[in-house]
């Protein structure tokens, strides 16, 4: 028999029989107020009866129930209701009494359920399969052989996992992309040493659905979306390199990750051209107007400022922080102005509390060598300035850019133990691994330049051991992971945005697994106006609400809270129920996340 949706095993009924231990315990409260302190007493006692047990036993399901019992003990805080606009205790006691309460959809029923269960210690966090890597009754070397025959079998089960997501350093993968080559090379009329030269790269841009689909194969959706898009003056560019990276068959799956940074979705173009006239305002998410003291430069923090000389790319991606800015790929007035550039220079010189500058934009590897080292070279002089880091995709979507030239002027900018220079760049995905990228990475490293990867962990690369291949990937090609970043809670770019558990089910489940160095990468979310919140620490944000979507809502505290007086900012987050149905649709077994549920 087919297995259901995941979707149909939640509905109020289903779970009026699981959360009765919850649901009684209110059912009879005379009011709101009573049945909040019934449910935070009841919270509390489960959780001392459960973890209040003999210490020297083993019980898995043991952080579940603490867990379990602060989510709850957060969201029945009439200040967490206030915040969130929704009151959980209410919803609970009108179920309890069998009030209607149409707003509450299956995936608030299914937030409920499991924290029901998880606090009654009902359930045992999902384990690889048959993992035994301790014996109470051996010790010493005994022990040790055990576990690592153990580890061994783990370690096979990992690899089994991330064969599934290919890179494009294989014989297979080089033939498809040595076919798609010779496509685009026909289609555009040019030669393979017209494709290893940058600027003809840039020149050749693909700019609509027409002139790609000349390239590539396009779905009808991706096709119409694409072309509402330009009509609609919203910024769209792919590099040939980046295009011969797209498989032939639009239905491979091999390439959704890809596709997904450059092709844009209905919903992005139809929110994007109704906000068209305010695109600042209606799209700045991380609130860059506030932290802006002058043109061109963001400062955020006390010691770093990002000074943004170049406001475009050779490509665009779709789910661009500063996607209200570019206007489009490599549009000629994309330099600032001389006077401007000097002003945002003469401010970083009069602050001698800024120590790294980090050049971003737009990409600054889009503009010519000579212009690019000037901008590099008059912050060098700054005394102050020690680490000058650099923000660029173009070992990614354009790796011909990093020339043995480039890279040899940037490494004359290193001066050990007085400037650093680095790189950082934003790989996605493991298809994105090819022989170009290692020889633009090479290159750099060569002269001394550290390259780091910042990844967007999108729907699109979300997979279990998706990620864990990726920076299984990037240490080989000389690339250390750097930062993870928790999507952008913008609406524009919904189909992109991941639960907040489902990261933190991938940092302890899947990159714990890995070797040290490919698991260093810090994870974060960042608040609007207010900077990167650290994802690893709970103290860091409070779970305070589930709205009637089942969307999980967060209160995320400022990196300055034990500095100076900052607001949080209440963030709310992709239901669990909605993202799992999203996996199941492309051929996810959603059984292999159900632990993602107890992850806060």
């Amino acid at each position: 028999m087919p297995k259901k949706p995941i979707a149909e095993y939640y509905t109020r009924k289903r779970f009026q029989e699981k959360g009765e231990p919850i649901l009684s315990f209110i059912r009879n409260a005379k009011s709101v107020k009573e049945a909040r302190r019934r449910l935070y007493s009841h919270v509390t006692d489960e959780q001392f009866a459960k973890c209040g047990t003999d210490a020297s036993s083993i019980n898995t399901f043991l952080h579940v129930v603490r867990d379990c019992a602060r989510a709850w003990r957060g969201m029945l805080l009439e200040r967490s209701e206030e915040a969130a606009g929704f009151s959980i205790v209410q919803a609970l006691w009108d179920v309890a009494r069998g009030n209607d309460r149409p707003d509450l959809q299956p995936a608030f029923y299914a937030e409920l359920m499991h924290l029901s269960d998880g606090l009654e210690g009902k359930i045992e966090p999902l384990s690889p399969e048959g993992v035994a890597v301790q014996s109470d009754s051996l010790e010493g070397r005994d022990a040790a052989l055990l576990r690592s025959k153990e580890l061994d079998r783990l370690w096979s089960d990992v690899e089994k996992q991330m064969s599934r997501f290919e890179d494009n350093l294989t014989e297979e993968s080089q033939k498809r992309r040595s076919e798609q080559r010779a496509k685009i090379l026909a289609a555009l009329g040019g030669t393979g040493e017209n494709f290893d030269d940058w600027c003809w790269q840039i020149d050749n841009i693909v700019r609509n659905a027409e002139e790609l689909e000349r390239l590539v194969s396009l779905t009808e959706e991706e096709r119409d979306s694409i072309r509402q898009a330009t009509r609609g003056h919203l910024p769209f560019g792919v590099t040939p390199y980046y295009a011969s990276l797209l498989d032939k068959e639009t239905d491979s799956g091999r390439d959704r990750a890809l596709r997904a940074q450059v092709l844009p979705p209905p919903d992005y173009v139809r929110r994007m051209l109704e906000n068209r006239e305010e695109r600042e305002c209606a799209f700045d998410f991380m609130l860059e107007r506030d932290t802006s003291p002058i043109g061109l430069i963001t400062r955020r923090y006390p010691a770093i400022a990002i000074l943004k000389p170049y406001n475009t790319c050779p490509q665009i991606c779709v789910y661009c922080q500063r996607n209200w800015e570019i206007d489009d790929a490599m549009v000629p007035d994309a330099l600032a102005k001389p006077e401007e550039l000097d002003a945002a220079i003469e401010f970083i010189a009069q602050h001698p509390a800024l120590r790294e500058i980090l050049v971003t934009g737009g990409d600054p590897l889009g503009m010519p060598d000579d212009t690019l080292m000037d901008i590099l070279n008059r912050l060098a002089a700054i005394s102050h300035i020690d680490v000058i880091r650099i923000g660029t995709r173009t070992p990614v979507t354009l790796p011909m850019r990093i020339t043995p030239e480039l890279a040899d002027a940037l490494g004359r900018l290193r001066k050990p133990g007085h400037r650093e220079v680095c790189v950082v760049t934003h790989v996605e995905h493991p298809y994105e691994i090819t022989p170009e990228l290692i020889t633009a990475v090479d290159r750099l490293k060569r002269q001394g330049i550290s390259v780091f990867n910042q990844l967007v962990y999108s729907f699109f690369v979300s997979r279990r051991f998706e990620a864990s291949r990726l920076r299984m990937l990037l240490r080989r090609v000389g690339i250390d992971p750097y930062y993870t970043f928790m999507t952008k809670g913008k609406e524009e770019t919904s189909a992109y945005r991941v639960p907040l558990a489902r990261l933190l089910q991938e940092q302890k489940e899947e990159a714990r697994l890995l070797p040290g160095s490919r698991r260093t990468d810090e994870t974060v979310y960042n608040v609007p106006g207010l900077g990167k919140n650290y994802l690893r620490a709970f103290q860091h944000r409070d779970l305070i609400s589930i709205m009637p979507d089942g969307a999980r809502v967060y209160n995320f505290h400022p990196w300055e809270k034990g500095i100076v007086a900052r607001s949080p900012y209440v963030g709310y987050d992709v239901p669990l129920l909605q993202y799992l149905s999203r996996l199941e649709s492309i051929g996810e077994n959603t059984d292999d996340y159900e632990s993602i549920w107890y992850y806060y």
